[in-house]
C-alpha cells in the first residue's frame, strides 16, 4: 500500500506538473495523490491550477484535493463581497492584504485588482467560472487513509476527528505544531512553510514553500516510511 502527497501548490502550474510527474515516474499514471491545499494564491497560474485538477478528477484520476484556507478566499469573495476569515488576526480582506496574493489570482482569471471593491466583485463573477468556484468551496478539510491523515493546516490534539472544527483544520499552528502526542495515523500537512519537508514523529510537513519560488514537493508514504522524490529518484526521510 501507498500514498503519495503534494505539498501547498499557490498557483504555482508548472511546479505541480512536475510534482506529479515525479510521482507517476515512481508509480505509474494511476497513483493515488493526495494534495494538502492552498491550490490558489500568490503563483501566476491559480486559474490554470483549478482547471488542470478539476479535469484530472472529473478523467477518474485517484486525485484528492483537501481545502486550504487560500481555497476559502476566493469563494467567499464571490458570494460575499466583504467576508473576511476570521482567520486574519488583523481582520484584514483577502483583496487588501498584499500578502495573501488575491491580485495574483484575479490576474490569473483576467481582472484587475486596481478598482473599487464593487467593481472588482462584479468583474469577478463574470470572469471566474461557477465550477472553479464550486470545486474550491466544495473541496474536503481532511482524508483519511490508512497510511496517514491528510489536512491542510493540522488538527486540534486530543478532538476526535469527526468534531474537528473547520477553522482549525484550515488555519492551526499554536497547539498542534508544538504537539509531541501522537494522532494515530501520522498527519501529512502544509500551510507552514519551511525550507525542505521535514517528518516529525506525529506529522510529516510537506509545505516546502513553492508559493515563495521554492521547490513544490512530491512525497512516496508506505507502511516502513517516506521517502521524498527527486528528479534522480527517492530520498528516505528520517524523524527529526
Amino acid at each position: 500500500m501507498r500514498l503519495y502527497a503534494i505539498g501547498d501548490i499557490h498557483g504555482q502550474l508548472d511546479l505541480l506538473k512536475a510534482a506529479h510527474q515525479r510521482i507517476f515516474d515512481d508509480g505509474g499514471p494511476d497513483a493515488t495523490i493526495a494534495h494538502v491545499g492552498d491550490l490558489i494564491d500568490r503563483g501566476p497560474d491559480s486559474a490554470s491550477v483549478v482547471e488542470y485538477l478539476m479535469q484530472g478528477r472529473n478523467a477518474g484520476r485517484p486525485w484528492v484535493i483537501t481545502r486550504g484556507n487560500h481555497d476559502r478566499f476566493l469563494p467567499n469573495f464571490l458570494n460575499t463581497p466583504d467576508w473576511t476569515d476570521k482567520g486574519m488576526s488583523t481582520g484584514a480582506h483577502w483583496v487588501d492584504h498584499p500578502g495573501l496574493g488575491a491580485a495574483a489570482t484575479l490576474a490569473s482569471y483576467g481582472v484587475d485588482i486596481d478598482q473599487p471593491r464593487a467593481d472588482l466583485h462584479r468583474d469577478a463573477l463574470r470572469a471566474v467560472p461557477a465550477t472553479h468556484a464550486k470545486f474550491l468551496a466544495t473541496l474536503p478539510l481532511w482524508y483519511l487513509h490508512p497510511l496517514a491523515l491528510v489536512v491542510h493546516a493540522g488538527v486540534r490534539p486530543s478532538v476526535d476527528l469527526q468534531a474537528q472544527d473547520e477553522h482549525d483544520l484550515v488555519w492551526i499552528r499554536k497547539g498542534f505544531l508544538e504537539h509531541e502526542g501522537g494522532y494515530g495515523p501520522l498527519v501529512v500537512h502544509g500551510h507552514t512553510a519551511l525550507e525542505r519537508p521535514t517528518l516529525y514523529r506525529n506529522r510529516l510537513n510537506i509545505d516546502s514553500g513553492a508559493a515563495y519560488g521554492r521547490k513544490m514537493t512530491a512525497v512516496a508514504i508506505e507502511a516502513d516510511g517516506v521517502h521524498v522524490l527527486t528528479e534522480t529518484g527517492r530520498v528516505p526521510m528520517q524523524v527529526e
